[in-house]
Parts: C-alpha cells; sequence; structure tokens
C-alpha cells in the first residue's frame, strides 16, 4: 500500500480564510481572499505584521479553523487504499502544537493518530507522496510532490496541481487503477516468460 502524506494548514485546514475572517473582524478591514493571489497575508499588509502575526500565538486561533470543503470524506475514501500521514511544519509556530493536535482528532478521528507527524523539514518524510501548498517543502521532498491550490501559489508550474479535494481524489484514484494495471502487466509478462521456459524444457 502507498503513502500518501499531507500538509495540515491550506490543505484540510482552511487556514488563511480563518486568517483573514478574523483578522478583518478584530481590525476592522475589508481584506477579500482575492486580493491575494500570488503573494501571502503579511505581504498584502506589511504595515500590520505584529496584529497578522498575534494569531499564530493563539491556541484558539488554531483550534477553530475551519476544515478544507471535502477534505474528511476524501481523506475517509483514499485511506482504504493508501497509508495516510499528516504531516505539518509545526515547528514554526510552536504555539499550535496542541491545537493542531486537537483539531485532527476531532475533525479527522479516522485517522491513526500515531501517523500525525510535526515537524520543520518535509526532506525527512518517507512517503510515495506529499500533498502541500508550500512549494519550498516539495521541493525538499523526496517523492511524487502534488501542489494543493492556495493564492499564494497560484503562478507556481513546476508541479502536478490539485484544487481541491475533489481533484485530489480523482487523480489518486487515478494513479491506484495505473499501478494496478502495471502489476497485472508485469504478472502478464512473467507468466509469458515462465510458459516460455517450460516449452523449451
Amino acid at each position: 500500500m502507498k503513502r500518501i502524506a499531507i500538509d495540515m494548514d491550506e490543505v484540510i485546514a482552511d487556514t488563511l480564510t480563518t486568517h483573514v475572517e478574523w483578522y478583518n473582524r478584530d481590525y476592522q478591514d475589508e481584506l477579500k481572499l482575492s486580493e491575494l493571489e500570488g503573494i501571502t497575508l503579511l505581504q498584502a499588509r506589511p504595515d500590520v505584521r505584529s496584529a497578522i502575526e498575534s494569531y499564530y500565538e493563539r491556541e484558539d486561533f488554531f483550534r477553530n479553523i475551519k476544515v478544507m470543503e471535502h477534505s474528511q470524506e476524501v481523506l475517509r475514501e483514499l485511506s482504504e487504499h493508501y497509508e495516510i500521514y499528516i504531516t505539518t511544519a509545526a515547528m514554526e509556530v510552536p504555539a499550535s502544537f496542541r491545537a493542531k493536535y486537537e483539531w485532527l482528532l476531532e475533525h479527522f478521528d479516522f485517522l491513526n493518530e500515531m501517523n500525525f507527524v510535526f515537524c520543520g523539514d518535509k526532506s525527512i518524510i518517507r512517503a510515495d507522496y506529499l500533498v502541500d501548498d508550500n512549494v519550498k517543502q516539495l521541493r525538499a521532498f523526496k517523492g511524487q510532490g502534488i501542489l494543493f491550490t492556495a493564492p499564494r501559489n497560484v503562478h507556481e508550474i513546476d508541479y502536478v496541481r490539485v484544487n481541491n479535494w475533489l481533484e485530489a481524489r480523482a487523480w489518486f484514484m487515478a494513479q491506484l487503477h495505473q499501478d494496478q494495471q502495471q502489476r497485472e502487466e508485469q504478472n502478464e509478462e512473467q507468466n509469458k516468460e515462465c510458459c516460455a521456459v517450460v516449452e523449451e524444457g
């Protein structure tokens, strides 16, 4: 069974939407997600850096992030065919550890919590695939990188891209079918070789 490593923020956790909503509410701004194409939230509002970064120190922020649409149903289905690991670069935001763990237990209770990996550099992850919105992590990963669309990465063109979890399900199920076909072809070749040996004998 092949292994899929999956990022949290902006992949299964809709962190940016929640961040923008809380920031607009608390600082009376009207920032829209459409303004963030190709840039980060900090780049969009560099003059209020401390306000934006303040949420990274709040457990309640990470605990209340919205779930990415269709991620639960798709991961439940994919877990029947693949080993699923959640890999988050939580070392970048130490205050998020406990909240992220509890969030995963609440929203993805069908996954094995022993497969929750809190790290920094994802080059240490041994998996066949990594689904991530961060190109830096995909570059370091040694398997097949899958870029999950987020506003900041819309201009990236170097990776297989999925725009949502329905597209991700279609891609991974197609890979499963392709792998099965390859195994059947290999078995057929082996059977032909065996038959040829018998006939020669």
